[in-house]
């Protein structure tokens, strides 16, 4: 199995950049600078015909789709149990809860960093509107997960929902209300940003800025 992950710093191969670290397995990473515009290049649209960030080539072959991306990494490892097996009694909720990361709430934030350019500027101040009440409401929804006194957001083990939720997480550092505003929800970053792949990751991306 051989892995090249194409990232830029905290963008959303941040979750899968640091997935691999904490499976312990050889992987190449590859800089594509997102201030630079290098995920236009013709070199990175013939990985990611989106030109999105991140790509990974398994085995010479590109995929892209972050939470795509753990899934796939945590079937192909399963010896970590980041993912509950087919058929097993976990495996319902942790399909629900990456589709839920994956197309409730990263659209979400998409639209809030996004509004201006991916649409009309015009109605950017309503579209990042409506993107802050769906991430609001993400938070709630999680926050009321995590009440139950869990560590993590499938049970007591680390599993690949996790590193996406973390990664989004940070991702509202910034925001009026950001996610270390919710109760249940700031002890379980400060356990994900506690792990030392987490640490290993940031210094790795040169990220400094949404650490314990």
């Amino acid at each position: 199995m051989t892995y090249t992950l194409y990232y830029s710093p905290g963008a959303a191969s941040l979750a899968v950049h640091w997935m691999l670290i904490e499976l312990g397995i050889p992987f190449e990473a590859k800089l594509v600078s997102i201030d630079a515009g290098a995920q236009k290049s013709p070199e990175y649209l013939r990985l990611n015909p989106t030109g999105r960030i991140p790509a990974m080539t398994i085995d010479g072959k590109p995929h892209g789709e972050s939470a795509a991306l753990l899934m796939l990494l945590a079937e192909r490892h399963p010896e970590k149990g980041f993912a509950p097996s087919p058929g097993s009694a976990g495996r319902a909720d942790y399909i629900e809860m990456m589709i839920f990361l994956a197309n409730t709430l990263l659209p979400a934030m998409r639209d809030w960093f996004y509004a201006d350019t991916d649409g009309d500027p015009a109605g950017a101040e309503a579209v990042k509107a409506l993107a802050r009440r769906r991430i609001e409401a993400a938070w709630d929804r999680l926050d009321a997960h995590m009440a139950d006194g869990r560590t993590h957001l499938l049970g007591q083990e680390l599993g690949a929902a996790d590193f996406l939720a973390t990664m989004l997480m940070r991702w509202s550092r910034n925001m009026p209300r950001p996610a270390t505003a919710w109760k249940n929800l700031t002890p379980y970053i400060h356990r994900m940003r506690a792990r030392p792949a987490f640490i290993e990751v940031n210094a790795r991306e040169g990220l400094s800025d949404w650490q314990n």
